[in-house]
């Protein structure tokens, strides 16, 4: 599922350098691969032509080329070679051009360790990280390089989305899945999340003898004390309480949303608060941004959010914020994709969003864009997938957040003059924003989010953002004669699974929507990439959850 999927669920590299793109780590070139014209842009804000042109440099049967003596070189001693087997890869040894990806073709050789490779005093030493980061990359050049090569009409059918191979591989897994499944006993509502979901992007409806059997079995899930376990009996945990809601919510039904009980559901979370503001996942249980989301969407998704819930969140999840700008599970830890979409919602909801410092937050997730099109999790990392969704919604959330991110490029600017006290129109002391003492009403503020315009125009690049995933979290095919395999996955070389389908798929529907002035307006053609026919359903982007579901969910929670 990829670390971030193990992390969301838990119950118990080169790439992209500060204003410049490198192939294979600082000061690094892949000779055998020239994507020229890409991300050359100065600032967060991606310019440039992503759709690559690729080239092919070097020789392509991967040979080490021979370098000319210098005439004061002293002789080299002979080196030892492995018997058999194909020479170190370096960055002027590649792995071959190999047709269009698929998920049972074998990776390109590396020939062996990397790290156990002969040192050559004119080429220096490859990490692991950048070896398989080359090897992702001559993936992703040979789908580019046939859709770029390809006639109009082919493309077009490159770049649809697989609706019913991915409608009957999500339904077949709620109606059975394999004996391999038994690791994921402790996440089952996980599970019904990762299908349900996506089946309900792609505007797919359950029968009701389904729904009702999902239905049964989470409120089997939930526990008589509140919140909901990975499985009948088993302890409650934040994470699989997120799922479980989030898959009711998705339903939608009278029966889905009333089986939720919410007094038990709100000690549960009073339980799991810790002194320090932040949550726990479960009884003595870890502690971290994870958690805080979780437990506040799920509050405000069912109208229980109130100032106990909300008391210290946000100033804890603002200490988790780094250096980069990227936000980590806990203070001093590294800045990571899916912990920046929880720190970042989780605020949103409690209207503290101007506690985080969003121009350098916005930087950072800009960053993690790479030459694939697709996002990484974390610096120096390989694409992913899911980060489709964790990066796109984070970074498409900011776009709404324009007038806050301006006070604090102006704050900045003003704060660093403190001996002009007319600059801000007043003293350099003032320059901090307080927020409002009157009472906090946590209901609107997820509501309210879905009704604000998009102030600004995408941050990061929808559009190959779309290419990514259409033609690298498919399982792409030249041949009409192969079966088409629903499902998405994480990378060219993985295979698919429901994890990596349902993220792939809400960051497909971020990207095509994230281009939107007006919130109630439909997506222009030029804002969806293939055929228009691969527009998904809105979601709400700070639950995940598909938009009229959640204006269905909210209707009746308010009653109540």
């Amino acid at each position: 599922l990829g670390e971030w999927g193990g992390a969301l669920m838990r119950c118990g590299a080169g790439g992209i350098q500060s204003g410049r793109v490198t192939l294979a780590g600082p000061a690094q070139r892949v000779p055998w691969l020239d994507i020229r014209r890409i991300a050359t842009f100065p600032g967060p804000r991606l310019h440039g032509t992503w759709f690559a042109s690729l080239s092919l440099g070097g020789d392509p049967r991967g040979r080490r080329p021979q370098h000319t003596a210098s005439r004061n070189r002293r002789p080299q001693q002979a080196r030892a070679q492995p018997s058999g087997g194909d020479p170190p890869l370096t960055p002027a040894s590649a792995p071959a051009a190999v047709p269009m990806d698929s998920s049972t073709q074998p990776a390109p050789a590396t020939g062996g360790d990397p790290a156990e490779a002969p040192a050559d005093p004119e080429l220096p030493r490859l990490t692991v990280t950048q070896v398989e980061q080359m090897k992702v990359e001559a993936r992703v050049a040979d789908i580019y390089r046939v859709l770029f090569g390809a006639a109009p009409n082919t493309k077009s059918i490159m770049l649809e989305l697989w609706r019913d191979q991915h409608i009957e591989y999500l339904t077949h897994g709620l109606r059975h899945l394999g004996p391999a499944f038994h690791v994921l006993d402790a996440n089952r509502p996980w599970l019904c999340y990762w299908m349900v979901h996506p089946l309900t992007l792609l505007d797919e409806v359950l029968d009701d003898d389904l729904e009702d059997d999902i239905v049964d079995f989470l409120a089997r899930c939930q526990d008589k004390d509140g919140g909901y376990g990975g499985g009948p009996g088993q302890l409650p945990h934040l994470a699989t309480t997120y799922a479980a809601v989030n898959t009711l919510v998705t339903i939608g039904s009278e029966r889905a949303l009333s089986s939720i009980n919410r007094d038990n559901l709100y000690k549960f979370m009073l339980r799991m608060k810790d002194e320090s503001g932040a949550f726990r996942m479960h009884d003595g249980g870890e502690i971290d941004v994870r958690a805080s989301y979780t437990a506040i969407s799920v509050a405000s998704l069912v109208n229980i959010l109130d100032v106990e819930l909300a008391k210290g969140v946000g100033d804890f999840i603002a200490r988790c914020q780094t250096y980069e700008g990227g936000i980590a599970g806990e203070p001093y830890a590294e800045a990571h994709g899916g912990y920046t979409f929880c720190g970042l919602a989780a605020l949103i909801l409690l209207n503290e969003a101007e506690k985080l410092d969003l121009p350098s937050l916005i930087d950072w997730v800009a960053f993690r864009q790479g030459v694939e099109c697709g996002f990484q999790g974390r610096t120096n990392k390989l694409v992913d997938g899911c980060y489709s969704f964790w990066q796109g919604a984070a970074i498409a959330l900011t776009q709404k957040l324009v007038m806050i991110i301006d006070g604090q490029l102006k704050s900045l600017y003003c704060c660093k003059k403190p001996s002009e006290e007319d600059a801000c129109g007043t003293s350099s002391s003032g320059c901090t924003s307080e927020k409002s003492s009157s009472a906090v009403d946590y209901a609107k503020f997820g509501f309210d989010f879905t009704q604000r315009s998009n102030q600004v125009g995408p941050l990061f690049h929808n559009i190959a953002l779309q290419q990514y995933i259409l033609l690298c979290a498919q399982i792409t095919t030249t041949s009409v004669k192969q079966v088409l395999e629903g499902g998405l996955r994480d990378k060219p070389g993985k295979n698919r699974d429901h994890y990596h389908s349902c993220y792939c798929l809400s960051g497909l529907s971020v990207s095509q929507y994230s281009a939107m002035i007006d919130s109630e307006s439909c997506p222009l053609p030029q804002h969806v990439l293939g055929p228009y026919s691969n527009l998904l359903e809105p979601i709400h982007p700070l639950y995940n959850v598909v938009l009229d579901k959640y204006h269905t969910a909210h209707e009746f929670f308010s009653k109540e």
